[in-house]
């Protein structure tokens, strides 16, 4: 939750909420309603930046409030549809303004949220998530970046977010293609530094390698937590989201989609590959991650956490601080 942006004391009052009997999105999005009032005053007030922040702890409470759904059902629906409209009025008060970018593709659309450096851009990350958390869900990770001079692309791929639930797009696609199309978006704009890097998170890992190893425009790759080979795990949450994403209930046909998005044993990527893991992971193994060094036609990085939960998440400002300096190193910014 501190990873994605809720504020502390609205990590603590979910618990307690929750623990008092309040179900989950109910819990989280009364805590979203008072970070929205507070914003509405204080831009009202013509304190835009604590409006900014305020519309910023709404919409991560919303991202959490949405997680209680796996299935697109309308309720879900409803907070995502509300966590992009508090993303909204949140970008509406950056400066630069966060662009809300939707793509045509296959039969439906991909959204994401492109955020500028303040100055010109060296280069562009394009981030992105695995199975419940998407775009928005790493304005953490956009800070970081365009603190180094670098823009974020914040998307959200096939069977993810808004490309799902209103761009009708699921992970039955050409998922590579998909994740491509936001490769080309960036690479048309000069103002966006001309050189792009992919940082997937989660089985989000899984796309940036396999997109990574079949465009040869994407200059580096980060994986944080990706199988190489996804499969089923037999475990409630992570099975449910992995159906959803394809639109099915049907385990047999999770695994053979599971199959054909994998990493294959002829895919090589051309630029330098960083791979992160946790050594406490209790989803992906770092055998499950190797096979994405093993990949490399050039460098090859592994950054280990040995108490590392899934994603780093335990070390997540030092995480996301290695990470963007790697990412500045090699498209042209400036590290620390």
């Amino acid at each position: 939750m501190l990873d994605c942006g809720m504020d502390y004391a609205d990590v603590l009052a979910l618990r307690s909420l929750t623990d008092a009997g309040v179900p989950w999105d109910e819990a989280a999005e009364r805590l979203a309603a008072a970070g929205r009032e507070r914003g509405e005053a204080a831009w009202s007030a013509g304190h835009l930046v604590t409006a900014h922040a305020a519309f910023r702890s709404a919409a991560a409470d919303l991202l959490f409030a949405q997680m209680a759904f796996n299935h697109d059902e309308p309720r879900k629906a409803e907070l995502y549809r509300r966590f992009t409209d508090a993303v909204a009025s949140a970008g509406a008060l950056a400066d630069p303004v966060w662009e809300h970018v939707s793509l045509p593709f296959d039969h439906g659309r991909l959204f994401g949220w492109l955020v500028r450096p303040t100055g010109p851009a060296r280069g562009t990350v394009i981030v992105f998530g695995g199975q419940s958390g998407w775009g928005a869900a790493y304005l953490r990770a956009a800070d970081a970046l365009s603190a180094r001079g670098l823009a974020a692309f914040l998307v959200e791929g096939p069977g993810q977010g808004q490309s799902r639930i209103e761009g009708g797009l699921r992970l039955d696609v050409d998922v590579r293609a998909a994740y491509s199309a936001f490769v080309g978006h960036v690479l048309a704009d000069p103002s966006l530094g001309g050189r792009v890097g992919l940082w997937g998170n989660s089985m989000g890992g899984l796309y940036a390698g396999t997109t990574a190893a079949a465009d040869r425009r994407v200059s580096a790759v980060c994986v944080n937590g990706a199988p190489a080979r996804p499969r089923v795990l037999g475990f409630r949450t992570f099975d449910e989201q992995a159906a959803a994403m394809l639109g099915t209930t049907d385990t047999a046909a999770v695994e053979v989609n599971f199959e054909r998005l994998a990493l294959r044993p002829d895919d090589r990527i051309s630029g330098p590959v960083l791979v992160l893991h946790g050594g406490r992971d209790p989803i992906v193994t770092l055998h499950d991650q190797r096979p994405f060094l093993d990949a490399a036609l050039g460098a090859a990085t592994l950054r280990v956490w040995d108490d590392g939960e899934h994603t780093v998440y335990n070390h997540a400002d030092e995480r996301t601080a290695y990470v963007a300096d790697w990412f500045a190193d090699h498209l042209g910014g400036e590290g620390e």
